[in-house]
């Protein structure tokens, strides 16, 4: 790289661009510099030219011969006082794999760190979760039927089991959970979490459901199709300026996808022909350049100023996971629609019931016996306490594996059954199940967790475990457990 008698910085041609020697020889080096990096280095260079001997290193995006952009990094020294250069010399070195390794492990770092954050707080909502679904359904039971809060009860249990389903999202995503997967009608878990949706969304947005009655079945996992609608709808209505009005419309539907369609508006090998759902969102925002839209799906890429960043990338993630495809159109100024196709299922036979276990009425999960609960959330102590209770047991109560081994060892034959935290301060659940089993190899002990239990079969494995009851649970559902197991010993 060499200066002319008009002081311009000529090219001449690196091979580390695929450019033979003294090719292009009179090409200004700025005319190859990506557009983003060219004032940087333009001004290294007019900075260096009134520097006598000076080195200056610069990384930056130049363009090879065969039309593709690469990192560069070239270190520049001014000799222009040398009679035999006059000039200013550059060595150059193509970093582009180097920067595409370093790029991928900042990713996976970050995704690591975020991973690590929601399974931390999947644990803890679910805690949370345990209470408000523990009090709701025991309150829930304890009034008659034409009680006028009874419907206000069952919007708490309905909720807080939809908070469920995300915070099983969340424990997926860190790597500690797994999905539950069965057949769902699109329609119907719209309408479920319609107003949960509208009331994500600003006021000055309307939401319109055009929802397909009699809409085959997908095999899903709902807390997952549930994330999905979420992010769409909010990212549609995050799209419409703020303060102006708009509207993102929702529809489901059924469509016969055969191979020419998939050739068209999917990848070869995403799809196969067949019948597929279609979840479609659109909205009156501002739309997407063809540029924006080939980013949208990039983690942590948002066009707002303070975005999430990772609800596209997760809605691509569960479209993939469901072996669905997603098409995206959209053009600047006139909004954006969102197509999302899931393969359906055989409907059900029409005498065959869902695959569901009954709830046992009250009277039939009553017992007797003393229960020891070792958790350190106190509201989660609380509820055991209040539904065990309520079922007939007597229920004493331990904050941490220490005082639970302690309570223990003072009476380890009255005791019936340990309901046991599997993750404590002091004492872990583990530290404790040993501390347990070393007063009283026979004890029964059921295992609780707001991880689930696939973690911690995992952790426990070979323990002998009594059971598993995933936080957050309801009062029957802790009830119908401990029946279970206490029956089994008798």
């Amino acid at each position: 790289m060499l200066l002319d008698d008009k002081a311009k910085v000529l090219y001449t041609g690196p091979p580390v661009l695929g450019y033979a020697q003294g090719e292009h020889r009179h090409q200004e080096v700025l005319a190859l510099i990506h557009p983003e990096d060219r004032e940087q280095v333009g001004k290294l260079f007019a900075e260096l030219t009134k520097q006598p001997g000076q080195t200056k290193t610069a990384v930056f995006r130049a363009l090879n011969k065969t039309g593709s952009w690469r990192w560069i990094e070239a270190v520049i020294q001014n000799l222009l006082h040398e009679p035999s250069v006059a000039g200013v010399v550059a060595n150059y070195r193509d970093i582009t794999e180097r920067r595409q390794l370093e790029d991928q492990f900042r990713q996976a770092q970050k995704l690591e760190s975020l991973g690590v954050l929601a399974g931390g707080v999947a644990h803890d909502f679910n805690n949370l979760l345990t209470g408000i679904l523990g009090n709701a359904t025991l309150a829930a039971d304890t009034l008659s039927s034409q009680h006028p809060a009874r419907p206000m009860l069952r919007d708490v249990i309905a909720a807080s089991e939809s908070a469920a389903h995300l915070t099983r999202q969340l424990l997926a995503y860190s790597g500690k959970g797994r999905f539950f997967v069965e057949p769902i009608n699109l329609s119907d878990l719209v309408r479920q979490i319609g107003g949960l949706v509208q009331a994500s969304i600003p006021k000055t947005v309307q939401l319109w459901l055009d929802l397909a009655e009699r809409l085959p079945m997908i095999q899903a996992d709902s807390g997952q199709i549930q994330q999905l609608v979420m992010n769409l709808v909010i990212n549609g209505a995050e799209a419409i300026p703020q303060g102006q009005t708009g509207t993102v419309t929702l529809t489901t539907s059924v469509q016969d996808i055969d191979q020419s369609y998939i050739r068209t508006s999917f990848g070869p090998d995403e799809i196969s022909p067949g019948e597929y759902v279609v979840v479609e969102v659109r909205d009156t925002g501002t739309g997407m350049d063809i540029q924006t839209i080939s980013k949208i799906f990039d983690p942590f890429f948002t066009t707002k100023f303070t975005g999430r960043g990772l609800g596209l990338a997760a809605v691509q993630g569960i479209v993939r996971a469901h072996h669905g495809a997603l098409k995206v159109y959209s053009s600047p100024g006139k909004g954006t629609s969102f197509k999302v196709v899931f393969p359906s299922i055989a409907a059900p036979a029409a005498n065959q019931e869902p695959d569901r276990k009954p709830e046992r009425r009250a009277r039939e999960l009553r017992g007797s016996g003393t229960i020891l609960v070792i958790d350190d959330e106190q509201i989660v102590r609380r509820v055991a306490k209040s539904v065990l209770e309520s079922f007939g047991y007597t229920v004493l109560l331990a904050e941490n594996g220490l005082e639970g081994s302690q309570l223990f060892r003072s009476s380890p034959d009255g005791i019936a059954l340990v309901l046991l935290d599997m993750t404590m301060p002091v004492m872990s659940g583990e530290e404790t199940l040993r501390e347990l089993r070393s007063i009283r190899p026979d004890i029964k002990i059921i295992l609780s967790s707001g991880y689930n239990e696939v973690d911690a079969v995992q952790r426990f494995a070979g323990k002998a475990l009594a059971g598993f009851i995933q936080k957050p649970y309801s009062a029957v559902a802790l009830a119908e457990k401990v029946t279970t197991i206490l029956g089994a010993s008798e």
